[in-house]
């Protein structure tokens, strides 16, 4: 069964400023750039790239901003746990939980492109002590299923 968290999904400025906080917990600094890329992550339904989220955040400030730039912040969010990297689609969802520490389970619609995030400790424990048992050291296990969404099926 996955698991399910005892509190409500933050959203808009719930959300800003709880990977803020993080963020700063971390050790980093809350930039008008980083909040920038992160508002513009936010608002994006599915997995957003890197050059989506480049294309967004120009468009909002009136200048070109390099994707390069947006990658080297993604990773900044990826490592603070702000954000979760679809390794499929190589594209980035905001965490909504960005104080929880769970490892992804991703289910990928080829139709549509929608993608949900579960958490299930059972699966991923599972995943993480068999990588154990064969000598390796999971650092970020990241699960995706891919396949086709309720209302793609449906149609």
């Amino acid at each position: 069964m996955a698991h399910a968290h005892n509190h409500t999904e933050p959203q808009g400025a719930d959300l800003t400023v709880a990977a803020q906080t993080t963020l700063e917990k971390a050790g980093e600094q809350w930039t008008t750039m980083r909040a920038s890329v992160f508002a513009a992550l936010a608002s994006f339904e599915k997995p957003a790239s890197a050059y989506d989220i480049a294309e967004a955040v120009s468009k909002a400030e009136g200048r070109r901003v390099a994707a390069n730039s947006v990658y080297r912040i993604l990773d900044l969010f990826v490592g603070a746990n702000l954000a979760r990297r679809v390794e499929s689609a190589n594209a980035y969802v905001a965490n909504a939980h960005p104080d929880c520490l769970h490892d992804c389970i991703f289910l990928v619609c080829d139709s549509c492109g929608q993608t949900t995030h579960l958490d299930n400790d059972t699966i991923t424990k599972g995943v993480r002590n068999a990588a154990e048992a064969a000598g390796f050291s999971p650092v970020r296990p990241v699960i995706e299923v891919r396949g086709r969404c309720a209302e793609c099926e449906a149609k």
